[in-house]
């Protein structure tokens, strides 16, 4: 019996934490569907159980007609991504709302996303007290084109997660930007 008790009131502390979700949506309608979520949490009140919608997107550069332009590109198509606080009224509200298919999870039900991938997606902004690094720290990289370069931070910007680092590439000294999720402090 206490072993019940015990599970259940584990259950409830987890459940009074916000976590982050995947709604499944119908193609192409991923803003809409943004849109509608902020507006029902409006209507009903449940800004303290819905936290935030976010619908990741990424800059990709094309080429029309000669002039090259920068595109907003959805990183994941049909799907948004949800902080809230589960429960079955919430489950209920969220799953009603126009252009919602389902949750992402077994039979419907949502599964929170791990925190590793919360910071992969780039869903949560990272502050300064969350940094280990610092302007003047040697850093490596651990993602993209410069995989495995090493470089020193000469620029911190929150605004758009990024670092200005100097890296030494072809015997020359080279600033570049990389997001913050792509580098690791070196300890010396």
């Amino acid at each position: 019996m206490e072993d019940t008790q015990n599970i259940q009131s584990t259950e409830n502390k987890q459940n009074d934490k916000p976590q982050w979700y995947v709604l499944q949506t119908l193609s192409g309608y991923e803003k809409m569907v943004q849109s509608n979520l902020f507006t029902m949490v409006e209507n009903n009140n449940l800004q303290d159980k819905i936290i935030d919608i976010v619908v990741p997107e990424e800059e990709e550069i094309t080429e029309k007609n000669g002039k090259k332009k920068v595109v907003m590109r959805r990183k994941y198509p049909c799907y948004v991504f949800i902080k809230m606080i589960y429960t079955k009224h919430v489950w209920y509200m969220v799953t009603q709302t126009r252009g919602v298919t389902c949750f992402c999870g077994p039979q419907g039900r949502p599964v929170p996303i791990t925190e590793e991938e919360v910071k992969r997606n780039q869903l949560e902004r990272i502050t300064e007290e969350e940094l280990d690094f610092k302007v003047g720290d040697q850093i490596e990289v651990l993602g993209g084109a410069l995989k495995d370069f090493v470089g020193e931070v000469k620029e911190i910007n929150f605004d758009t997660q990024k670092v200005k680092v100097i890296v030494s590439m072809f015997g020359r000294e080279t600033p570049v930007d990389i997001e913050f999720i792509n580098i690791r402090k070196i300890n010396a």
